[in-house]
């Protein structure tokens, strides 16, 4: 169990209650609003028309990625922390893909395929699969440029080089991976032409992990030291802690 660190609110009346939830409602309902925004802008973005023919490895063999469409129109890959010589997945990517299954009825019934990419070999991902009991697509991107042009894996030179692209930005290699999390969508229209609508990073995917939303509405929040290291894979909670919520 994570260690809580217990705040000193100020005790009130339930009338002096009311009126700091009231303000703090005012913010909720800002928020609320500048996130229909920030959505209506997302929807809004130009699209990038997919030319290059990336080949994918799945259980059931190779996949383009128009067949990861799945018969549908749009496609949410997500960029699964899991390299080829790592022995398991990111702790923080873990965290994440714990919350899929039960949202993939849903999605495929809105016209929207989710899968997971990772360079690690199909049989290294479908092993730690099995390990973790996930239901979700998962496919192996190795020996392709597909998460290299997604600037979520980065080769040993481009490492050595101090900075990595990342996030849209240049980052220090101090704060960088071989691997890097991240979500893209695609669309694939009718005939059969495939466009790249939007990507995100680094902390861009938060409010698809229901248990911080969760967490953000209870007494002492997150209580986090540094971004989700109290996070463990779900089968290691009666183990020590990680060293590092995002590191093989």
């Amino acid at each position: 169990m994570n260690a809580i660190t217990s705040p000193e609110n100020a005790i009130v009346s339930r009338e002096e209650w009311l009126e700091a939830r009231r303000r703090l409602l005012q913010l909720e309902k800002e928020e609320t609003r500048l996130r229909d925004k920030v959505r209506a802008e997302r929807r809004a973005l130009p699209w990038v028309r997919m030319d290059k023919n990336y080949v994918f490895n799945a259980p059931d063999g190779e996949k383009r990625l128009a067949d990861l469409f799945d018969g549908r129109s749009q496609l949410i890959v997500y960029h699964f922390m899991l390299g080829p010589d790592w022995d398991a997945g990111c702790t923080g990517c873990s965290f994440h893909s714990d919350h899929v299954d039960g949202a993939l009825v849903h999605l495929n019934n809105h016209d929207v395929t989710y899968v997971a990419v990772s360079r690690a070999p199909i049989e290294k991902i479908e092993a730690y699969r099995k390990r973790m009991g996930w239901k979700f697509p998962w496919v192996s991107s190795y020996g392709s440029d597909f998460n290299f042009d997604f600037h979520v894996s980065f080769t040993p030179e481009e490492l050595a080089s101090g900075s990595v692209r990342y996030n849209f930005t240049e980052i220090p290699r101090e704060q960088a991976h071989d691997e890097l999390p991240g979500l893209s969508a695609f669309y694939k229209n009718e005939k059969g032409e495939i466009f790249h609508t939007y990507s995100t990073y680094a902390r861009g995917g938060e409010e698809l992990i229901g248990t911080l939303m969760i967490l953000d509405r209870a007494p002492f929040g997150r209580n986090e030291e540094t971004t989700m290291n109290f996070v463990k894979r779900h089968d290691e909670y009666e183990q020590a802690p990680e060293a590092s919520s995002c590191c093989h």
